[in-house]
């Protein structure tokens, strides 16, 4: 498979961005890099979206042409172009190494791959990229109910304060209802004992 590093025509765009990307994906260092699941599908994200950058910038695309082609802003696919980003570092040097015949073997065994004019590997990439967009999904979910949750404490912990305060408002005047039962019972016991005087002077 001849790689065109300056594509013409959609074909060759298409071409160069997948060996780009699986060239990069199996340089040793990348596949230590990829070992942590837990970064794998961010790492072949990235990884993708750089390929796609650089195979369009080599096709002559501009910035916004490409951004509006990936679905991405033109900040991250300006970044990937300048190796601002690893992956765009990583993938400029697959690049460089295949202009410069170093990654030949590889890229034959990136073309033994080849499927129908796709590399087998992308279809596992694109099982990848919506597990993870579902995953991402379900932490959007997550953190609405969190939200929800939080918004709902907040009302109960507002409601309590309510409670509290009436609790305590009916306390005190508890306590003035049997002050004033005490005075009453004071008097009527200080008027009983007048009855009893006017009683024992009849």
């Amino acid at each position: 498979m001849e790689v065109p590093l300056n594509p013409l025509g959609r074909e060759e765009i298409h071409r160069l961005e997948s060996v780009l990307l699986f060239a990069t994906l199996f340089r040793p260092e990348v596949i230590e890099l990829i070992k942590d699941p837990a970064e794998r599908l961010t790492w072949v994200d990235s990884l993708a979206v750089a390929a796609g950058a650089i195979a369009r910038e080599k096709a002559g695309m501009t910035v916004r042409e490409i951004a509006d082609e990936l679905g991405r802003t033109e900040a991250t696919v300006r970044k990937h172009l300048k190796g601002e980003t690893k992956a765009g570092q990583l993938v400029r040097e697959t690049y460089e190494l295949i202009k410069q015949g170093k990654l030949d073997e590889l890229v034959k065994n990136v073309e033994v791959l080849a499927k129908g004019g796709q590399l087998v590997a992308l279809e596992e990439y694109e099982r990848l990229r919506k597990e993870k967009e579902k995953l991402e999904a379900k932490v959007g979910e997550l953190e609405r109910a969190l939200r929800d949750a939080l918004a709902e404490k907040d009302e109960l912990e507002k409601k309590l304060r309510e409670f509290e305060g009436l609790a305590g408002e009916l306390r005190r005047e508890n306590e003035e209802l049997k002050n004033k039962l005490k005075k009453v019972r004071e008097i009527t016991t200080t008027l009983e004992k007048k009855i009893e005087e006017i009683k024992s002077l009849l």
